[in-house]
């Protein structure tokens, strides 16, 4: 019997829409579903192992594989870069496997464009108060940070049409189910293209969610 090849399903949102926690919720719920380790040029932190964590390589090893299209994304971060690897991906979806990607939306425009059959998942907070609670919540960042982050979070969401489909994070449950449901290709009201989906954005997006 033929085995059925996996899928690709990119995930984004901005800072403070809970992504991180949605995630792990959907593995906790999806054992089967695979991380790729990505490839970064920055030195291991403590308690970081090569080829769990990342796989970690020379400048010049990175610049000859981002050269020879190994990536299907690829960016530099405070001066290190990191990449998804094409070929990894690829050996996990023909193993089985659904393989998940957490990036930034520049990455997932990449990931889109290097890999069309993929699948583009973007998380919104319920509101811009929300988000700005969210973040000032962490207590970890300055006044500036906070307003920067914001900033650029409404940056970033503007680019949600890019995806296919919108999963607002206002429910945690609910949320996680919308996740999982498009994970298993039996979701119907989260696809961007969807009306209700749509008005529901451009509310939140204006600030009335």
């Amino acid at each position: 019997m033929t085995m059925q090849p996996g899928r690709l399903f990119v995930i984004s949102a901005p800072s403070g829409a809970g992504k991180t926690t949605l995630v792990r919720r959907v593995i906790e719920a999806r054992g089967d579903l695979k991380f790729s380790i990505s490839f970064t040029t920055r030195e291991p932190r403590v308690g970081e192992r090569d080829g769990a964590d990342y796989f970690f390589v020379s400048q010049q090893a990175f610049d000859r594989m981002r050269d020879d299209g190994a990536f299907l994304e690829h960016a530099q971060v405070f001066g290190k870069c990191y990449g998804t690897g094409r070929q990894q991906v690829h050996d996990l979806c023909a193993a089985g496997h659904d393989v998940l990607l957490e990036i930034d939306w520049q990455g997932a425009r990449q990931v889109m464009t290097n890999d069309p059959d993929c699948l583009s998942i973007f998380i919104l907070p319920p509101s811009m108060q929300e988000l700005e609670r969210r973040l000032r919540g962490r207590q970890t960042d300055s006044e500036t940070v906070i307003a920067r982050r914001l900033a650029e979070a409404t940056g970033d969401m503007g680019h949600w049409r890019e995806f296919d489909h919108v999963v607002v994070n206002d429910d945690l449950d609910r949320a996680t189910a919308d996740l999982l449901a498009i994970l298993a290709g039996q979701s119907t009201t989260t696809g961007t293209d969807d009306p209700g989906t749509a008005a529901r954005v451009t509310r939140l997006l204006a600030g009335s969610a």
